[in-house]
């Protein structure tokens, strides 16, 4: 039940309740066992936030070429000399 609660969870609520953990723990005020089922939640939720930031840069690290093809970006290199 609380992992289709966390699929259908966007990334900004994923990050707030992430924020909650964060603050509730540094606080103190949290019992040991809670703060151990505070922590493995925050644990799972930072590791959504990163796979979901991993792919919306795979994403934007693309482009579409002249013949309809998706590439990944690249800079020119402008490093070199003279």
């Amino acid at each position: 039940m609380s992992e289709n609660k966390k699929e259908k969870r966007s990334f900004e609520e994923a990050l707030q309740g992430l924020e909650k953990i964060v603050n509730q723990l540094e606080s103190g005020d949290v019992p040991l066992e809670d703060a151990l089922s505070q922590f493995q939640e925050g644990m799972e939720l930072s590791k959504y936030c990163q796979e979901t930031l991993n792919n919306a840069e795979r994403t934007l690290t693309k482009m579409i070429g002249n013949d309809g093809t998706v590439q990944n970006f690249e800079e020119p290199n402008t490093a070199g000399g003279e």
